[in-house]
This record gives C-alpha cells, structure tokens and sequence, in this order.
C-alpha cells in the first residue's frame, strides 16, 4: 500500500494555519488519486506526535519505499515545493517524531515552501521562538491559499511521479 501523509495539527482551531501545510494539500490532491492504491492520511495526533500514527502503518523497509509525507518549511518561499529522501527532520518536529518511531530517515518527502518573501524573492523568516510559533500557528490569508491551491496541481504530478517513476525522476523534475 502506498501511504502518503500530511502533517499538521487536529482541530478546527488549526484548520488553515501555515503548520498545516501538510494537511490541507493531502485533503486537496488525495480527490485526484481517488481509486487508485495509495492511502492518505492526516495524523490525528499533534505535530510533534506524528510518528505515532505513521509508524503503525509501517512494517517493513519496503513498506518505508511506499511512504511520501507532505509537510511546511519556513525555510521556503510560499509556493515553493522541493522533494527530499533520507535527511534529517531539519529541525521540524513533525518530522523528528516520525524518523524517530520509524527507526529510519530512509523515505520521501515533500517539502511545502511557507514563508514570505521581500519584492526582490528573500524569505523573510520571523525572529525569534515566539514569533516563529505565532508566525507557524496563524491563519492563511486568502490570497496564500489560493496559492496553495494553485500549487497543489504541482504536488500532485510529484507524488504521481514517485509512485508511477521514481523518487530520484520525481527530484530532478521538481525540485
């Protein structure tokens, strides 16, 4: 079975915040794959407790080739996807949780860009813990929404890519 997952926080209160990133695209491009053999899911437990819900889904290192998870990084512009195999969690603790459960670092993932960027394309990340937290944890406006819609087209030809091709086509491609 292939198993794409999209990290992100329970509850309405998180519902469309930069952290769930990962949730809101697996809701939008899981209606594209509809009656083929790949599940989507969107823990529900917090962030920082993903793996628990992931690595009950994961027996075996095959298993671990079947596995995308879709999550934000502030470390990319709004927009912006980059696929990634075999790395650490970059500090992101969604990711953490789940390399630790699985044991391994060994599978996909999709990277989604959330950070805004100054007229001339830097990212402009906040400062700070607090700022971080509250800049992580705040609403989309419209208009990063409907960029994320738009950018949803993208990662769904990357996910269709991986399954039907492979990670490494998926990579020079996309990223």
């Amino acid at each position: 079975m292939k198993l794409v997952v999209g990290l992100g926080n329970p509850g309405s209160e998180y519902e469309n915040t930069r952290h769930n990133t990962g949730r809101i695209l697996v809701h939008i491009i899981e209606k594209k794959f509809e009656g083929q053999k790949i599940k989507f899911i969107t823990p529900d437990t917090f962030m920082n407790n993903s793996g628990k819900a992931v690595a009950p889904l994961i027996k075996s290192k095959k298993d671990l080739n079947t596995l995308i998870v879709i999550y934000d990084d502030v470390d990319l512009p709004l927009g912006k996807i980059k696929i990634s195999y075999d790395r650490s969690s970059g500090g992101h603790n969604g990711l953490e949780s789940i390399i630790k459960k699985l044991k391994s670092r060994e599978f996909v993932r999709i990277r989604i860009g959330i950070a805004p960027t100054t007229p001339s394309g830097k990212i402009k990340k906040p400062k700070g813990e607090e700022a971080m937290l509250k800049f992580l944890l705040g609403a989309y406006k419209e208009k990063e929404l409907l960029e994320l819609k738009k950018l949803s087209k993208t990662v769904a030809e990357a996910v269709e890519t991986i399954f039907s091709e492979s990670k490494e086509k998926a990579m020079s491609v996309f990223n």
